[in-house]
């Protein structure tokens, strides 16, 4: 069975549950994600702390309100999240059981490779609990179909008996809320994307959205930071709050070294041209995407592995990664026909 890696929102596991909670199904843990809420401090408290998204957030807290409102928080519906990585998925699926009062459990899809894994997680619900399963899309065939019933009806099916004597038991469950992140939406099945109340694209930042982000995670990490310091880094976190917090993290580590207790916007610009981040957020890998493209196809069109076998790198993480913040800044265009680097890109590159 697997083990479940949960936060507690009440300090307590709820006691209305009808369904007994199964501890271990089979005495083999599985390779569940164990991520803790508690071990990132620059995860945002709830909502309001939460910085862009401004749609998400709304239409969010007024289904929340409303499933509160109704005594029934499953009434909320299955929450589907899609975009680049590092948008704040996972802290919005924090969020959301923060706002309800309840539980997440968290789960990374390859992690849920056996029938008896998701039932086990699925059994081990209470009522109003979040159900977190990362990078969606690559669940497999016999884990989704389980889900089904369990998110449509809150039932899941069970074998009982050996051989000509098995047959299916259908079980109630305890209503839960079912909130799915991926990278690829067009990777998920469409009876799985169909079943999904909320499905929203999580967007990239802007910079004054950024600077805000940096400017409550400096407080959190105790570090005085310029203001111009600040936009600094927001300019060269690709749009990406993950990035953002990383650079901070890392441009902190230099100005420590330097002993120095205050930020300034010098120091952060030394710190980033070391860590070769150049001021629209691009690094070594980037550039040498485009320059490959252009040394060796006038700047295109080539296809994805070729691409990767060039650089060196794996084709998942230059589509995943790389590819996303390079079309989002105008540098580089996906076609029919392959990849092909823009004026602004060959500009860029001169």
């Amino acid at each position: 069975m697997a083990i479940v890696s949960s936060y507690e929102q009440n300090g307590e596991d709820s006691n209305k549950s009808p369904v007994k909670k199964s501890k271990n199904l089979d005495g083999a843990a599985t390779k569940a994600d164990l991520s803790n809420e508690k071990g990132n401090k620059l995860r945002p408290e709830n909502f309001d702390e939460y910085i862009g998204q401004e749609r998400l957030k709304q239409t969010l807290s007024i289904s929340i309100n409303a499933a509160k409102k109704r005594n029934d928080l499953a009434s909320l519906g299955h929450v589907l999240l899609y975009g680049p990585p590092g948008l704040g998925k996972t802290s919005c699926a924090y969020l959301i059981a923060k706002e309800l009062g309840t539980t997440i459990k968290t789960f990374s899809a390859p992690a849920l490779e056996r029938p008896k894994d998701i039932i086990g997680i699925l059994m081990s619900l209470s009522p109003g609990d979040v159900l977190f399963i990362d990078e969606i899309h690559r669940l497999n065939k016999v884990t989704e179909e389980l889900l089904y019933p369990a998110i449509e009806d809150f039932e899941v099916d069970l074998n009982a008996g050996k051989d000509d004597s098995t047959r299916i038991m259908r079980l109630k469950i305890n209503k839960f809320i079912l909130v799915g992140a991926t990278t690829k939406l067009g990777y998920i099945s469409a009876p799985l994307r169909d079943r999904f109340l909320h499905v929203h694209r999580m967007e990239y930042y802007n910079e004054a959205e950024l600077g805000q982000i940096i400017e409550k995670s400096a407080a959190k990490l105790s570090l005085k930071i310029e203001d111009k310091a600040l936009l600094e880094i927001a300019g060269r976190s690709r749009g990406t709050p993950r990035i953002a917090n990383r650079l901070l993290r890392l441009v902190r580590d230099y100005s420590e070294h330097l002993e120095k207790d205050f930020l300034d916007l010098e120091t952060a610009k030394k710190a980033l041209d070391l860590y070769q981040i150049d001021k629209h957020g691009l690094d070594n890998m980037d550039k040498k995407i485009l320059e490959v493209l252009i040394n060796n196809y006038q700047g295109g069109p080539a296809g994805l592995e070729t691409i990767a076998g060039l650089i060196g790198e794996d084709k998942n993480t230059v589509e995943d990664y790389y590819e996303p913040f390079l079309i989002q800044s105008g540098l580089l265009l996906r076609t029919q026909r392959g990849r092909i680097v823009t004026e602004k890109g060959l500009e860029y590159c001169k």
